[in-house]
């Protein structure tokens, strides 16, 4: 059975505790959970066409999320400031009010492309993701687009000497930046201490380019994020019931959902023989491929399923079967913002 959901390290030692100016994080890996919870959707506003999901939330309906998701060991909250321009952060706090800070993991990002023109727009944008979250450090801090890698990676350096950000990575990233930033921060004595792309049963880029065999040489988590490809893999939808109209995710996936009926349907009988279903099994396979996934969640019963995919062991012979599934689909769903790996 996969492990229990381990808490993120949130107390590594700040650089003043240390005495010294800088942190030695080759000794520092973060521990990781087997399944981290997505927040992207709570970025939607909840208007036709506003949105990438089409999601219809509550701030009670997060409130249960939440707490059904702590009381089962899901405790690393992975969110950003382009999730809705800042909403998904809120929307956030809000949820976790009540909550001591060291009973979750907060996890946001930089995104360079909506970076403002201040003397340091990192600085300038972790202050406002911390002013949204209510908080006074993220325990995971990621640079989201590998826009300027030389440009943005050195600003993260005195953040973590500060104590504001406990772990620094990197999103959407290939193996060249990643070791680019990973030099940038060495200098400083730090590294990049986790990997953040789009992996799933149906882009595997990230495997293809090697970066999951870096990831497992060098000790640093991979996160792999759209597990479900935005619906399309947990076999709630096909072209009877296509994704929800007027969502973004409609327009990418609805045309492709006749394709992907082989592979949701074995994933659907893997999970019924296991008494789970196929959006547990998409997570499974992320678990059983070494990666921590990211699973966007909206509703409480999410969490029923996550802790399924967390107690599922998927054979090496269904792995492959899988995969094999997956490529005959000949679906290509990379998105917009991602380069090749």
């Amino acid at each position: 059975m996969a492990a229990i959901a381990v808490p993120w390290d949130s107390k590594a030692a700040t650089a003043d505790e240390q005495g010294n100016g800088d942190r030695d994080m080759t000794s520092k890996t973060p521990a990781v959970p087997a399944v981290a919870l997505g927040t992207w959707a709570w970025g939607d506003s909840g208007e036709a066409g506003d949105g990438y999901f089409g999601s219809q939330l509550t701030a009670y309906g997060r409130r249960e999320v939440a707490e059904k998701a702590l009381s089962n060991g899901f405790t690393l909250w992975d969110t950003a400031v382009v999730y809705g321009m800042g909403r998904a952060e809120t929307a956030l706090a809000q949820a976790l009010k009540g909550y001591a800070r060291g009973e979750y993991q907060l996890s946001t990002k930089f995104t360079p492309q909506a970076a403002g023109d201040g003397d340091d727009p990192v600085a300038d944008m972790l202050e406002q993701s911390l002013d949204r979250l209510g908080t006074d450090y993220v325990d995971m801090y990621w640079i989201h687009n590998p826009a300027d890698v030389a440009r943005w990676t050195p600003r993260l350096i005195p953040l973590l000497r500060s104590g504001q950000i406990k772990h620094v990575g990197v999103s959407n990233h290939n193996l060249k930046e990643i070791a680019l930033a990973d030099q940038i921060l060495g200098k400083a004595g730090f590294r990049v201490e986790a990997v953040q792309n789009h992996y799933s049963l149906l882009y595997r880029s990230s495997e293809r380019a090697g970066i999951l065999d870096h990831c497992r040489e060098h000790d640093v988590p991979f996160f792999s994020y759209m597990v479900l490809e935005q619906g399309a893999l947990t076999g709630r939808y096909g072209p009877a019931r296509p994704l929800p109209e007027g969502s973004s995710r409609a327009t990418v996936y609805n045309g492709v959902l006749p394709q992907l009926r082989a592979l949701t349907d074995r994933m659907a009988a893997i999970g019924a023989d296991r008494g789970a279903f196929a959006a547990d099994v998409a997570t499974a396979w992320a678990i059983a491929k070494g990666t921590t996934p990211i699973v966007g969640v909206t509703k409480a019963d999410h969490i029923d399923g996550l802790v399924r995919a967390r107690g599922i062991e998927l054979a090496d012979e269904e792995i492959a079967e899988l995969e094999a599934l997956a490529d005959a689909a000949g679906v290509d769903t990379r998105g917009f913002w991602e380069h090749e790996m």
